[in-house]
Formats: C-alpha cells, structure tokens, sequence
C-alpha cells in the first residue's frame, strides 16, 4: 500500500451499495462472524465516525440543503475521508484484525463521478485525498433500486433523488466491480437480509486468508 501508512495489520474491507441495500445488517452480520472467531474488528463510515465527519454528514443529507452543488458535494465527501483517515483509520489499521467501513472511495467514483456525471474530476480527487489508502476487499451489495427504496421510511437528500440517478448509481457500481474483480465482489442483495450472509460469508472465506 503507498501513502500515509506502510504497514498495517487489518484486513480492510469495505462495504458498498445502493440505498436501502442491506449495508448496515451486513456489517453487523461480519463484525459478528469475525469476533466469534477471536478476531478484532473496528467499523466505521463514511462520511462520518469522526466529529468533524459527522458534521459534514448532516449538511450533505440534510433535504433542506437543495442548493448544495455536485463540486460542493465532492469536496464535503472528500473532506470527510480525510479526516476519517487521518484522525482513526489510519491508526486503527495498525490495531485491528479487521477494519469495515461503510462506504469509501468506490462511492465517490460511483455517486458523484457517475451519477453526477463529474468523471475525470473525481478519478483524479479520489486518488489524491484517499491518501494512499485502498481497501483490501470491497462488496458490494447489488440490490434494484426501487427495492432498496422501497425499505427506507424517511427519506435524506441523497435517497430523495430521482429513480434515474439510483439506476446510474447501480450501473456504476457494476462497471467498477468489473473493472476491479480482484478486490470488488458483487453480492445478491435482493430478496431477504438473512439470504445475503451465506453470500458473503462465501466470498470472505475465499478472498481473505486470515479465514482459511
């Protein structure tokens, strides 16, 4: 890994995916999976975990906040990461058996590059303020998105969007999962959350050697 951290002990994962996907029951599901194998696990997300992040959080899913520009909106996820992983990631990985972040850069790509239609920006954005950081596994919980919608009660800004920046959404994320298939695996996010975990406890034992 090249950037602010050399060394490290976790394994880093991250979880991605469309809204109302899944992603927080999955997370719960591996951080519980891991610790009854005696494993360390530290979760965070993003944007977020931080205080400062956690601020960014509110203005960028605030509905109230019709005004917000896609340039804005990047920079704000941008400094959220940061923070994030200047402050606790960055230590943490050096800790922890695991580290889980819900949502990374692959969202940025996916969300404000793709969707937003600001391309060559992001790509360049992303790669500068990760700080070298790159996960060791990401899955991404492939869902329709009238399904996942369909599961949320109270709606934020994002998740108010319209049906076509959620299906650009799922296409992005299938496109950057085939451009990566060594470190992006897709999971069968549809139906029931419980038929999911055999899913992805299928993919860890498979890419993870800590599990084998």
């Amino acid at each position: 890994m090249n950037g602010i951290i050399m060394k490290k002990k976790a394994t880093f994962i991250t979880i991605e995916g469309l809204e109302g996907s899944g992603k927080s029951s999955v997370i719960n599901f591996l951080k519980t999976y891991l610790e009854s194998r005696q494993f360390s696990v530290r979760i965070f997300r993003e944007p977020g975990s931080t205080y400062i992040g956690e601020k960014i959080r509110a203005i960028l899913l605030d509905r109230r906040n019709k005004e917000l520009t896609r340039h804005t909106e990047l920079l704000l996820y941008l400094a959220a990461r940061t923070q994030l992983i200047e402050e606790m990631l960055t230590d943490a990985l050096l800790k922890y058996d695991f580290v889980i972040c819900d949502r990374f850069f692959d969202s940025t790509i996916v969300y404000q590059g793709h969707a937003l239609g600001l391309g060559d920006i992001v790509d360049k954005s992303v790669k500068m303020f990760a700080l070298g950081m790159v996960p060791d596994l990401t899955l991404v919980l492939d869902t329709e998105p009238q399904e996942g919608l369909a599961r949320i009660p109270n709606k934020d800004r994002i998740e108010l969007r319209p049906i076509t920046f959620h299906n650009k959404l799922r296409k992005g994320y299938l496109e950057l999962a085939a451009k990566n298939p060594k470190r992006i695996k897709v999971v069968d996010a549809g139906g029931k959350l419980e038929d999911i975990y055999p899913r992805v406890e299928a993919i860890l034992k498979n890419c993870v050697k800590k599990l084998r």
